[in-house]
């Protein structure tokens, strides 16, 4: 069961989190809200559970609405984008993070399971997104076969690597969001990617910046401890700083 973060929480998560890349960051804040489950487990979750359970946090966090900037690749035009988290959530999957999963291309077959938040922190140092996605498909691999005759992961056609990516992306839609988007100024259309990893981060950036800066006039205003000025509610605070203001 999800655990509500307090103030304290969040900024200590967001303290640690600075040095870490964005993958750890997210884990770090899925252990806080879910202290059921070990590391271990949160790292293996396939990565549309992992991000399901990032959206019901930020919904907890901040609502559910969401607001995202965008550039259209045609004109240029920026564009402002307003939406709500129900409309990101696709039909949970069913597959586990041991599950295996197979597809049968001609004489070759494949079984893999799904990309987790370990392979993605293995991937995330190699420069080369080429490198990258076939590293992330020979960790999942977890046999393949020509003709019946076993063969390594690195000997897989490349045919084969982009229907397996394709089979991963039906079975598990949530791991790789998509918002359509339309520009108002030339009516270009076009699809972009939404990384609820990153978008979270960036919300809980702003939000320590924020309230560290409040804790700070509270703190020189009154002598409050820090502790005590994040126990208090958003509105208290907010009825505080007026005063002083």
């Amino acid at each position: 069961m999800a655990r509500a973060l307090t103030a304290s929480d969040l900024l200590d998560a967001w303290e640690r989190g600075l040095p870490n890349r964005a993958v750890q960051r997210a884990l770090d804040l899925l252990a806080l809200t879910y202290p059921e489950s070990s590391l271990e487990q949160l790292q293996e979750l396939p990565i549309g559970q992992r991000d399901a359970r990032l959206l019901a946090i930020r919904e907890a966090l901040f609502g559910p609405r969401l607001t995202c900037l965008a550039t259209c690749p045609r004109c240029n035009e920026r564009l402002e984008i307003a939406f709500d988290i129900t409309q990101l959530r696709s039909s949970p999957s069913d597959s586990t993070a041991t599950e295996t999963l197979s597809i049968t291309e001609g004489s070759v077959e494949v079984q893999f399971r799904l990309p987790n938040s370990s392979d993605m922190l293995l991937i995330s140092d190699l420069p080369d997104a080429t490198q990258a996605r076939r590293t992330l498909f020979e960790r999942c691999v977890q046999q393949a076969t020509r003709d019946g005759v076993p063969i390594t992961a690195t000997n897989v056609p490349e045919e084969i690597v982009n229907a397996v990516a394709v089979q991963m992306a039906l079975i598990d839609p949530q791991a790789d969001i998509q918002i359509a988007l339309d520009c108002p100024a030339c009516a270009h259309q076009w699809s972009a990617a939404f990384d609820i990893v990153s978008y979270l981060w960036s919300e809980v950036n702003a939000w320590a910046v924020r309230i560290l800066h409040e804790v700070h006039q509270l703190a020189s205003a009154y002598g409050w401890r820090e502790a005590d000025i994040l126990a208090l509610s958003p509105m208290r605070r907010q009825f505080y700083l007026e005063l002083i203001g």
